[in-house]
């Protein structure tokens, strides 16, 4: 029996939040970043969206794509 260990880097890695708040939101996704800065990735880019439900309550979410920094 072999043991072997990849040891590849991530060189992308896309992430979805959502929240009822955009102050959640940004908490959650400024939690990850801080995660993910530990195995040497930043922000790439960011998009995010806004739904308002028929009741009126809204609802965000966002997509934040990191990559290796070099």
């Amino acid at each position: 029996m072999s043991f072997q260990l990849d040891l590849n880097l991530f060189e992308d890695k896309i992430e979805f939040f959502e929240a009822e708040s955009i102050r959640n939101l940004e908490e959650k996704i400024q939690a990850q970043i801080e995660i993910n800065k530990a195995i040497m990735l930043q922000v790439e880019s960011v998009s995010h969206q806004m739904y308002v439900s028929e009741e009126g309550r809204r609802f965000y979410s966002a997509v934040v794509h990191f990559k290796a920094k070099k």
